[in-house]
Order: C-alpha cells, then sequence, then structure tokens
C-alpha cells in the first residue's frame, strides 16, 4: 500500500480586520531590463588577452578592435585565405585552420627537398619563418597566447612559392596563383580548399624590374575571373613598385608600408601602383608577431611583406560578412575607406605616393555592412 501523502498544513486563520496600510514615500520606478548586447561571433575577442596584443600598435592604427565590435550579433560565412610564400609551418596560433598546401618549387636545387613540386608545403631553409607570421598577422587566434590576429575564424591555406634561397620563379608563381585559387595546373592535383583572397607578400625573380610579367599577369587575370582578390606588398626597394610583379600587375590590390606614425618607411615601394598603405614598421620598431623560430617565441619584423597581411585579413572580414563581394568591390571599400594621411602625403615628395591612405578596418567593415546581404556585389 502506498504511503499516505503528509497532510498539509493548515492556513493561518484570516484576521476579522485587515490592518490599516500605512503611507509609503514615492516608490522609485525599477528601471526596464537593458538588452544584452549580441555576443561576439566564435573565437573572437573584444580586447584580446593574448600577451603580444598590448605590443601591436599596427592592430590599433588599423583600428581592429572597432571592426571586431562591429561584429555582434552577424553570423559569418566561411573564408580561405591562401599564403603564397615559404611554405608550411604548423602553428599554435592557427592549429587546424593552418592548411597544408602544394609546394611549387620547381628547382630541385633550390627546393631544399632533393626535388621539384611535391605535396609536401614544408617551409624549409632561413626564411622557413616568413610565410608563419604573415598567416599569423591574418588569422591567428584570440586565445590568451602569442598575439591576435584580424580574423581568427579564417582558414589559411599555406603554399610553397619561395625556395631555401628566398627567390620565387615566375612559372611556379603563375601556377601556384591559379592552384590556390581552384583552377587547375596540369600535373598538379585539385585543390581541395580554393581561396577567395591570395596574399603575395613577394615578388618574382629572375625577371627585369620593368613591368609586371606576362605569366604572372595572366595568372591574376584567371583568378580574378575566378572571384579570387590578389593582395601583394609593394616591396622594400625604396622604388617604383610599377615594375615588380604582382605589385605592378592590373587587378592587384598592392600594399606598401606606414610606420606608426603613418607615414612611408625609406625601404617602402611607393607609386600609382599602390592602392594603400598598412602598418609595416621600420627598423627598430617593427610590427610584433609570433614565431615558433624567433626568440621566445617572438619576432618583430619590419616590410611590405607584413603590411599586405593587414589587408588581406581585413578583407577576409569583409568576406565573411558579405561573401558576394567581388574581388574589384573589395577592392574598392578598403581602398575608399582608407584613413587619408595627415597633411594629404605619405612622403614629403609627392611623387612617392602611397595610394589613399592608411587601411581602415571599421569603416571597410562598416561600409561593407551597409551594402546588402546576399546580392553579389562588385563595380
Amino acid at each position: 500500500m502506498a504511503p499516505a501523502l503528509p497532510e498539509l498544513s493548515p492556513l493561518p486563520p484570516r484576521p476579522a480586520t485587515l490592518p490599516a496600510l500605512t503611507p509609503t514615500s514615492t516608490l522609485t520606478p525599477v528601471p526596464a531590463a537593458t538588452p544584452a548586447s549580441p555576443a561576439l561571433p566564435a573565437g573572437f575577442v573584444a580586447t584580446p588577452t593574448d600577451p603580444l596584443y598590448a605590443r601591436q600598435w599596427n592592430l590599433r592604427a588599423i583600428r581592429a578592435g572597432g571592426a571586431w565590435a562591429l561584429l555582434r550579433g552577424q553570423t559569418l560565412a566561411p573564408v580561405t585565405v591562401a599564403v603564397l610564400d615559404t611554405g608550411y609551418v604548423p602553428s599554435a596560433e592557427l592549429g587546424a585552420r593552418l592548411v597544408p598546401g602544394y609546394d611549387f618549387v620547381s628547382d630541385p636545387a633550390r627546393s631544399g627537398d632533393g626535388d621539384g613540386r611535391d605535396r609536401d608545403p614544408a617551409a624549409l631553409g632561413a626564411y622557413a619563418y616568413h610565410g608563419e607570421v604573415i598567416a599569423g598577422i591574418v588569422a591567428a587566434a584570440h586565445d590568451g597566447r602569442g598575439m591576435a590576429g584580424l580574423d581568427p575564424q579564417a582558414r589559411v591555406l599555406a603554399v610553397r612559392v619561395a625556395g631555401t634561397d628566398g627567390m620565387i620563379a615566375p612559372q611556379d608563381l603563375a601556377d601556384a596563383l591559379r592552384w590556390a585559387a581552384g583552377l587547375p595546373v596540369a600535373g598538379v592535383p585539385a585543390n581541395p580548399a580554393p581561396a577567395r583572397i591570395l596574399n603575395l607578400s613577394l615578388y618574382a625573380d629572375f625577371v627585369p624590374l620593368t613591368g609586371c610579367d606576362a605569366r604572372v599577369q595572366a595568372a591574376v587575370d584567371a583568378v580574378t575571373a575566378r572571384g579570387a582578390l590578389v593582395v601583394a606588398g609593394a616591396a622594400n626597394d625604396g622604388a617604383d613598385s610599377r615594375g615588380y610583379s604582382p605589385a605592378g600587375c592590373r587587378n592587384v590590390l598592392t600594399v606598401t608600408s606606414a610606420t606608426e606614425a603613418g607615414t612611408r618607411p625609406a625601404y617602402a615601394n611607393w607609386g600609382r601602383s599602390v592602392a594603400l598603405a598598412a602598418p609595416g614598421g621600420e627598423p627598430g620598431h617593427g610590427v610584433v608577431v609570433s614565431s615558433v623560430s624567433g626568440p621566445g617565441g617572438v619576432r618583430e619584423p619590419n616590410g611590405t611583406s607584413f603590411a599586405a597581411p593587414h589587408a588581406s585579413g581585413v578583407a577576409a572580414l569583409l568576406l565573411a560578412v558579405r561573401p558576394g563581394l567581388t574581388p574589384a568591390a573589395l577592392r574598392d571599400l578598403l581602398t575608399r575607406t582608407a584613413t587619408p594621411f595627415a597633411g594629404g602625403r605619405c612622403d614629403p615628395d609627392a611623387l612617392k605616393s602611397c595610394g589613399s591612405g592608411t587601411l581602415n578596418a571599421e569603416a571597410a567593415l562598416r561600409a561593407a555592412l551597409a551594402l546588402p546581404a546576399g546580392n553579389r556585389t562588385g563595380r
């Protein structure tokens, strides 16, 4: 037999007369609850706790924090950025988001691995760190260690085009461009992870610096038609960038360096082919980055190589919120929202121009968010 339920306690007897109410002071209205702010997308932190973040003046210079704040409540599309450079270096900053691509170094004498092109894009030699730190500027995690990247959700495809001597053959670069964007290359397996942004912090060697190499231009045109944006460093010879490949090619977003003061450092190339500037630092005050091979895990390089990935990282944010943007639309957004140079120029010599201004991540993202969602947008 089931146990009996406990008896309910009887209610206290109701008083015959209710007590008189005592007047109270005027009540203060309870404020309505403030709606919680929408959350940032997974992986983003409003103020990263990564220990190097306080030293990353470059992120403050381009208003990265303001851009991240605009992402609250946004659903981001996946974006892959290809880094055509020295190759693959495993990095705790990117983890599984760093994808090994392909080794396009065709000369066995320069490859360092005893053969020509192959499936192993591992970086070799004294310049191995170069591609590693560029990938970190684009996409290092906001995880409380090392540095903070611009788009901690982006995937990075590491493609090797530089030999152990740091030099790049034009045909290797042209083939790597096509492959990185998902176009077929004879004798090379298909790319399973095509990229929408191709970062080239380099220029083709073994050719005169008198204009864009025809092989590189043809590849740039092909990947642009495919929908991939090519971002290139202007190079570091203090010269007109129009003679370099790809910096002097059409359909390329060419980026030169700016110091923390917003001026052109002496090494940085310049000229009409430059679209804008981004932080590249100067000797003695470079861009602070994580590196597995750096002293204490840190490097502070300077150069247009390190300016270009700032534009690539911001372009990744733009594609994440508006995946229909064309390469032309991306170039337009990044250049027309750039912060004008103080006094209207980056250098006292008006001929040594640096494009429309310094990259402004917040302004570019705000302009992208103002565009209709879901439409393929271009100019």
